[in-house]
Order: C-alpha cells, then structure tokens, then sequence
C-alpha cells in the first residue's frame, strides 16, 4: 500500500503563483536582452527614424523644385513656340510688303520724264489668285501716260472664265447694282491701284480672268492671265 501526502491547497497556490513570477521575470529579462543587443532597436532608433525623415523631407522638397522648373520649362516653350508662329507670319507679311514695294518701285520707275511711253492708258500690273475655295483675289495698277495731264475717269470691269459641273461659264464684274459698281470707278491723273475679293461658286473651277478699263463704255485698255 502506497501512502500519497497532499500539500495544503494554500501552500499550492503560493507556489504556482512562485513559479509565475519566475516565468514573467525570465520572460522580461530575455526581452530586454534581446532588445539591448539587437541593433537600431534601443538609442539609435530614433535617430535613423529622425535621419529618414530628413531624407523625405529633402526629398519631398528637391521634388516639388524639379516640378516647378518643369512647369517653368513647358510655359518657355509655349511662349518660344506663340513667338515662332508670330514671327513666322510677320515675316510672311513682310514678303508680301516687300514684294508689293517692289512693284510700286517699278511702277513709279516707268514714270520718269525718260519712260512717260505714248500717251494713253495702260494696265501697268494684273495679278489674280485663289484666296480661298470660293473667291478670287485680284491687284490692278492702271496708269495714264504721256505725262497724264488730263483727269480720267472711267471704271474697271473684270470678267472671270470658270468650269462648273461640265460646263464653261463668264463671270462678269461688277454685277448690276449701284453700290458694287461704285467700287470699280477710277479717277485718277497719274495711276490707281485697285484691289479687292471676287465672289465665286462653290465647286468652279477658274480658267482665266480678265480687266478691262471703260471710258463711256470703249474699252481703253485689256489685260488677262490664266489660272
């Protein structure tokens, strides 16, 4: 027969309560241990933590510096490419100046006392072009020669050959009412420039324009160039 002794319960809870004192004090201890020997997890944790932030920050505002320098750099280059554009029709408007003096230089050439020509009027210059789909842009330079002593006056008439839809047709300017026909009067001693846009149908096709210069009806001078 064996004889078990049984501890008192109140001593039992002392002990169990020793034993879970000793357990958490281990479990504490090694914590600590580990703690104070793994690295960048006691003083120097909040240093890095500290030294990162700095980093960002730097970051965060070199960042924002390069993003407003390319903005700087996209707003250079619209205004470079608003000034290209600009100064690519200023200078196609100063060709065109140019190329207008030029003929105003030969025209005014022809008037010295050296080269009057016959007395009479002529058609020192006729150019027409297409302006547009449905109009017609045209120059006249009409000059009085002999020494042009005499007031003219007359008016201009232009007509315009075109092809629509198979057929051939004559446009003629200007059309019948009084307003228009007062845009084609001359009046001059020396010379007139006249220049304007000519109204034409969608989908004609323009073959040849011609001037002529009236005085009471007889034409005094003709000119005409093909398209």
């Amino acid at each position: 027969m064996t004889i078990k002794r049984h501890l008192p319960w109140p001593l039992m809870v002392l002990l169990w309560a020793a034993v879970l004192a000793v357990g958490s004090l281990a479990a504490v201890w090694t914590y600590q241990l580990g703690r104070n020997n793994l690295p960048g997890l006691h003083g120097d944790a909040g240093e890095q933590i500290e030294q990162l932030s700095e980093q960002v920050r730097k970051l965060t505002a070199e960042n924002e510096r390069l993003q407003s320098a390319s903005n700087a750099s996209q707003n250079e280059v619209k205004i470079a490419q608003t000034t290209q554009a600009t100064l690519a029709t200023q200078v196609k408007n100063l060709e065109a100046e140019n190329n207008r003096q030029k003929e105003d230089l030969a025209f005014f050439d022809s008037l010295l006392p050296t080269n009057l020509g016959a007395p009479g009027i002529t058609i020192q210059r006729f150019k027409a072009e297409q302006a547009a789909p449905t109009q017609l842009r045209y120059r006249v330079l009409v000059m009085q020669g002999g020494g042009g002593t005499q007031q003219f006056a007359g008016n201009l008439q232009l007509s315009i050959n075109i092809v629509q839809g198979g057929k051939s047709a004559t446009l003629n300017f200007p059309e019948g009412n009084a307003a228009d026909q007062a845009r084609y009067r001359l009046a001059f001693k020396y010379y007139q420039r006249v220049e304007g846009l000519l109204n034409i149908p969608e989908g004609a096709t323009v073959k040849s324009v011609a001037v002529r210069v009236l005085d009471r009806g007889q034409v005094r001078a003709q000119q005409s160039v093909d398209l």
